[in-house]
Parts: structure tokens; C-alpha cells; sequence
């Protein structure tokens, strides 16, 4: 007679990381296990609260401007790379990895108005007040070299902002009017004006390279192409915008800093108005940039803070400030989607991861399938009233909080106003404007 024996091997049912602990068989028959859903609203709550404990996003800070933080440019193919300009002139090149400054010069005199990155990251270009281009080698010179431009181009005019080409040799520069320059030419290509006194940003896309987009000083978003010999169509806003930021993933939306305490996300096909307004802020957004993925944006103001947005949503889902940081002058995005550098005008570049809980380093398998579970739990759970609460819930300065208070009674006194109107007038004398319309003055092609 023949008998099997059941073998096992006892490895098999102990923890991987703690020996001691023994891994237990579990049925998965839903009729043994009751209050399913209870038991995953308990864990959600409880994922929730652990996210906002965990939730610490300051890194720390690159120390080395001697003036306010202008401008800064990250490397096109090294995470580890950052280049910046201040007020007084200074370029600094940053090391992230170890916070170091690796070079640190006095390129310009006076502002440096802005600073990029050729595409193949061996040199950069900044702009300055001294009507000046100039071309810097990446590379830190040898032992003995003095820091000097490669090349050196003058400009008639003061240059208020610089853009480069993704692919091609060339680069666009604003001021009192929008030029298109090659690199190895010391004139313009190309000069596009439409009637306004100056230009403050300029922007090439990301996607469809040949077209790029500035902001002036009459309130207004140019739009321009390079195979054209005018340009394209222009809006006209209730405000000032101050910077304007092209979606990496999708060739016809752009997003722009108003100094309206908002910000406006426009479609280039339909500029009559803005598809969505992000709101949150309590002073003037100074600058914004996209995540590489297209589908957050980040600003910063100059009331102190940062916020994330995402693209489809009105308000921000997350806001970052320190007690020392100051107006927030620049704001950039990691090409990895994982960290969000700033710089304000008190002499510092910020470094701030994308997600506030996120944990850093390497991870287990256990470790990655629980936040994975956990996100899944409060993405299903997102819409109850208590799960909702303690995840939009921020601690922000008294002042910003006060302001918000203030804002928001100006709002509802706004809105009472118009029903108001509304009801005491008669039907077709009273024209109804929707708030999207309201920030579109006027759109010219």
C-alpha cells in the first residue's frame, strides 16, 4: 500500500521580514467575511489621517545668491542639475543630489531677466538689463580659467525673458518686441511686434514647435508662429499676466499667472475664455509651470505660498509655505515628476517634493502594495463627507487665512449683488455673464 505525504515547506508561511511572525492561510469566500465595506471606510479613514501625519514636503534649501532668486533653468537630460540668476547679476550652478553650488559667478549687470538650457545640456544662455546675450559652457572651467562667455551677443533692446527651441539651434527672446534668434548668428531671424510696448515672457511649445506664446505689458496673450510672417491672434485681459506655461503633453493648452490672484488654463482653439480658472491664491501669481505628465500645475505667489493644482479641478489640492520663504519669484517642476523647486526673493532656492506624504528611497513589495491598496481605498472613499474633510483640510499662515476670509466675503457680496440685480430687473434687459467671460476683454486675430 502506497501512501502521499503532504509536504510543505515551512519558509513559505513566515513573514519576509520578520522571521518570527507566521503567515496564517486566509479564505477569501465574501460570505466569511461580513462588513466589507465598513472595514474598507475604517481603512480609508485611517489612510487618510496617517497621509496628512506623514505629509512633510520641504527638502531643504540651495543657499548661495547673495540677492533675490530672478530666474532659474533645470538641465533637459540631468535630474541633478539646476542652473539660476539673481538681481544682482549672479549665476549659480546648483548639484541637487548634495545641495552645492558647483560654479558661481556674476554673469550680467543688474537683473538677470532670464537663463536656459541648450538642448543637448552642454551650455546655457541668459538674458540680463545690460541688453545683453550671453552663451556659458555647462562645464566647470579648469583650475585658473576665469568664468567668460563662449559667445556674446548685444541687443538694441533691454530682453525681459528667454525661450529655447526643443530641438533646433535657435531661440526666442522678448522685450520691447519678440525676436527669433539662431546661435550662431548675432542678428535676429526673425522680428514679431503687434503694437504693444513690451514684452515680460515668452515660451516656445513643447509639442508643436513652431509656434510660441508671450505675454505684454497692454494685458494681453500673444500668440505667434514661426512660419508666419505676423502673428497669430492676441487676447486682451482684465489683468496683468505675469508668466505663461505650455502643457508638455497636449499642443493646444497653455496656462498663465494672472495678477488677479488666479490662474487661467486656455485652449488655443477657443480663446474667447479660459476653459478653467484655478483659484486659491490671495495675492498676485507670479509664475507656474506643468508637471511632465500634463495633468498638474504648480504657482507660485506673492503671498508666500505654493500651491498644486490639478488641470480639471478649481482649487488646488495642496499649498506649501515656510515661515522664512518670501514672495515666490520662480517655480519649476522635476523632469521626473517627483520634486518642485522654487525661488524667492529672499536669496533661496526651495526644494519640495510633488506629493507631501510620499515616502523617499527604496521600498518593499509589501511596502508598494499598501500604498497602492490605500490609495485605492481613499480614491473610492474620496467623495465622503469625512474622508473629504480631513483631506482638503491645510493649515495656512493667519495672514493668508484672514485674506481667504476677506476674499471670499467680497465673492459672496458679488454674487448676492447679481441675483439681486437679477430679480429686480426685467427679463431681457439684464444680460447674464458668465465668469469665464468676464476675465476676455477683447480677442483680436
Amino acid at each position: 500500500m502506497k501512501v502521499k505525504v503532504i509536504s510543505r515547506n515551512p519558509d513559505d508561511y513566515l513573514r519576509e521580514t520578520k522571521k518570527d511572525i507566521h503567515k496564517m492561510p486566509r479564505n477569501y469566500d465574501p460570505s466569511l467575511h461580513p462588513f466589507e465595506a465598513q472595514r474598507e471606510y475604517v481603512q480609508a479613514l485611517n489612510a487618510t489621517k496617517l497621509e496628512r501625519v506623514f505629509a512633510k514636503p520641504f527638502l531643504g534649501c540651495l543657499d548661495g545668491h547673495r540677492d533675490g532668486v530672478c530666474c532659474f533653468s533645470k538641465h533637459p537630460q540631468s535630474l541633478s542639475c539646476l542652473v539660476s540668476g539673481g538681481y544682482d547679476g549672479q549665476i549659480c550652478v546648483w548639484d541637487l543630489p548634495s545641495r552645492t553650488n558647483m560654479r558661481n559667478f556674476y554673469g550680467h549687470e543688474g537683473f538677470v531677466h532670464g537663463i536656459v538650457y541648450m538642448p543637448n545640456g552642454e551650455s546655457f544662455i541668459s538674458v540680463g538689463n545690460d541688453k545683453s546675450v550671453k552663451f556659458w559652457k555647462g562645464a566647470t572651467p579648469e583650475f585658473g580659467e576665469e568664468e567668460e562667455p563662449f559667445h556674446t551677443i548685444l541687443s538694441r533692446t533691454v530682453l525681459m525673458g528667454i525661450s529655447h527651441h526643443r530641438s533646433q539651434p535657435q531661440f526666442a527672446t522678448c522685450g520691447e518686441v519678440c525676436q527669433i534668434w539662431d546661435e550662431t548668428r548675432n542678428e535676429p531671424l526673425k522680428t514679431l511686434k503687434w503694437g504693444v510696448d513690451s514684452l515680460h515672457t515668452v515660451a516656445f511649445n513643447a509639442v508643436e514647435t513652431s509656434l510660441l506664446a508671450a505675454c505684454a505689458s497692454d494685458r494681453s496673450i500673444i500668440l505667434y508662429d514661426q512660419r508666419e510672417a505676423k502673428p497669430l491672434r492676441k487676447v486682451i485681459m482684465t489683468m496683468r499676466p505675469n508668466k505663461l506655461a505650455w502643457n508638455p503633453m497636449e499642443a493646444f493648452t497653455f496656462s498663465v499667472a494672472n495678477e488677479d490672484y488666479n490662474l487661467y488654463t486656455f485652449d488655443t482653439r477657443r480663446l474667447k475664455n479660459p476653459v478653467k480658472i484655478h483659484k486659491g491664491h490671495v495675492s498676485a501669481v507670479m509664475d507656474v509651470d506643468y508637471s511632465p505628465t500634463g495633468q498638474e500645475i504648480v504657482s507660485g505667489s506673492y503671498d508666500k505660498t505654493i500651491r498644486i493644482f490639478s488641470v480639471f479641478k478649481n482649487y488646488s489640492r495642496d499649498v506649501y509655505h515656510t515661515k522664512r520663504m518670501q514672495h515666490i519669484t520662480c517655480i519649476g517642476w522635476s523632469l521626473d515628476s517627483k520634486y518642485i523647486f522654487s525661488g524667492s526673493d529672499e536669496m533661496n532656492i526651495r526644494l519640495w517634493k510633488a506629493r507631501a506624504s510620499e515616502k523617499l528611497g527604496a521600498m518593499r513589495p509589501r511596502e508598494k502594495m499598501a500604498f497602492r491598496q490605500n490609495e485605492t481605498l481613499k480614491e473610492k472613499f474620496s467623495a465622503h463627507p469625512q474622508v473629504r474633510r480631513i483631506a482638503q483640510h491645510r493649515h495656512v499662515p493667519s495672514k493668508i487665512y484672514k485674506d481667504q476670509k476677506k476674499l471670499s466675503a467680497i465673492r459672496e457680496k458679488e454674487v448676492k449683488k447679481e441675483l439681486n440685480r437679477r430679480k429686480h430687473s426685467k427679463a431681457k434687459k439684464h444680460n447674464d455673464i458668465p465668469e469665464k467671460k468676464k476675465v476676455i476683454i477683447s480677442e483680436s486675430k
